[in-house]
């Protein structure tokens, strides 16, 4: 982990800490890297209780309620799935903000045809709209891996008004 996205972590955390908000993450293709990064911030346990690594499609479905016609028609790495995904870890955590991420880190994509480095975030303010996009990335598995959780955690700043300064 960079040392910008741990300063990127801590200030997100301030942020959420001030706002008396926790988050919670849903994860595939980063297999925890966002969860872990956000533990190594300062006072992580006022912000972040639970973090959820579902890499395959039935544990999208039984841990975190995303429908199987969901993934059927859309497949795991779409709008749909990471919109179920941030829906289901905020109702399962009890938290008021969520990251949902699913790709294909790589080295393969999909077997539709989808690129390797193509990753799908959610970001959900359970007050708020969804807020999704896709994204794709260049370099092998851990480059991807680092990039798509430094785009998750900078998102979510963001997304709350705070443009990263780090």
């Amino acid at each position: 982990m960079s040392t910008s996205t741990t300063a990127i972590a801590n200030e997100l955390g301030r942020l959420l800490i001030a706002r008396k908000m926790t988050l919670t993450t849903a994860e595939s293709c980063t297999g925890g890297v966002i969860a872990s990064t956000l533990c190594a911030a300062e006072d992580t346990p006022l912000f972040f209780g639970t973090g959820f690594v579902t890499f395959n499609d039935a544990a999208k479905e039984t841990v975190l309620g995303v429908h199987a016609d969901t993934l059927k028609n859309h497949t795991a790495v779409s709008q749909q799935a990471v919109t179920e995904m941030a829906v289901g870890a905020i109702a399962r955590a009890g938290a008021q903000v969520s990251i949902a991420v699913s790709g294909y880190a790589g080295p393969e994509g999909g077997e539709d045809g989808t690129p390797a480095g193509t990753v799908w975030f959610a970001w959900y303010l359970s007050s708020s709209d969804i807020v999704c996009e896709c994204v794709h990335f260049e370099g092998d598995c851990e480059a991807v891996i680092t990039q798509a959780t430094a785009y998750a955690v900078t998102g979510l700043l963001e997304l709350l008004g705070q443009p990263a300064r780090a």
